[in-house]
């Protein structure tokens, strides 16, 4: 048996003060915030949703906001940098918005394409590349319309403390192509049009440090359920310890740490984020699973309120 991962199903991070987290995703990057719930291993701490106008596979990015923990420090086991895509044309527009909000970034090139570098108000390192492929992002919000809004993920660079090991994972058994090296990154290329690019650091540069500013885990799609349990038995019979399925509500989740030390998770497509709530109204009431209702007027008393607004602290429609 041989298979292939279609790309990247979201990426999940640290940050530290919640409203913050809120404001530059939504307020800056004009993403939406598709879902305000718990972590369900942690329930006194939010996780927030963010994606394109659905949520779909490939556009979501995810936080665990833990108000005054520790600085992490990024490095080797880590998701090093997470890259969005935008439409062709459209980087000028989103230097303009960078510097609006007094955001320093750098420009480089990289395989040929054009990117702006910038980090997060927490220290979470970012990309926005221009890429012809992808939906429009029909979401809109504080002048970032469908023609310049973020599509989804670009992909992401990975540090690896064993980047021969991650490598042959990356091709061998997630169905990854290897399409190029440059300047020290090997670069490899999944089937879908988003979240698909994966830059691998050829060498180890040391360990980093769980905490505020890094990414905690990266999640590959599985087309359903059944495709999941496929994963879960092949990435095994490859010498991998894999959890037990977890339900995690809006899709089904296992997760495996590969031998570079990155944890990996591979997430169902379905059911997706409009199980619980309207899709016109997605990410605008805090949502518990079943097996925490019976606490919300606690959690809800005990976690920090959260609004998505403009940043003239209007609060948005």
């Amino acid at each position: 048996m041989s298979k292939s991962t279609a790309g990247i199903h979201h990426i999940t991070a640290i940050v530290g003060q919640p409203q913050e987290n809120v404001d530059f995703y939504a307020g800056v990057l004009g993403l939406r915030l598709i879902k305000k719930t718990i972590n369900f291993d942690d329930p006194g701490t939010y996780h927030l949703y963010f994606g394109d106008e659905g949520g779909h596979p490939g556009t979501i990015i995810t936080f665990f906001p833990w108000a005054g923990a520790y600085p992490g420090k990024t490095g080797d086991g880590m998701v090093g940098v997470t890259s969005y895509a935008v439409p062709e044309g459209t980087l000028p527009f989103w230097r303009a918005r960078l510097q609006k909000f007094k955001l320093s970034f750098n420009e480089k090139e990289r395989f040929g394409e054009k990117v702006l570098t910038f980090s997060d108000p927490q220290g979470l390192q970012l990309e926005l590349v221009e890429r012809k492929a992808g939906e429009p992002n029909t979401w809109t919000f504080d002048g970032i319309g469908p023609d310049v809004a973020i599509k989804g993920f670009a992909g992401a660079s990975l540090n690896s403390s064993n980047p021969a090991s991650t490598a042959q994972l990356l091709e061998n058994i997630m169905g990854l192509e290897k399409i190029g090296e440059e300047n020290g990154l090997i670069r490899f290329r999944s089937s879908a049009d988003i979240g698909n690019v994966i830059d691998l650091k050829a060498s180890a540069g040391g360990p980093g440090q769980m905490g505020v500013g890094t990414v905690h885990h990266i999640a590959w799609r599985a087309v359903d359920d059944e495709d999941q349990l496929d994963w879960q038995k092949y990435i095994a019979e490859h010498g991998y310890s894999v959890t037990s399925v977890r339900d995690r509500n809006y899709f089904n989740a296992i997760y495996f740490r590969e031998r570079g030390n990155i944890l990996f998770e591979i997430a169902t497509d379905p059911p997706g984020f409009a199980i619980d709530e309207p899709y016109e109204a997605m990410g605008k009431e805090l949502k518990l699973p079943p097996q925490y209702e019976k606490y919300r007027e606690r959690l809800e008393r005990e976690l920090i309120p959260i609004k998505v607004r403009k940043l003239d602290k209007k609060e948005a429609d």
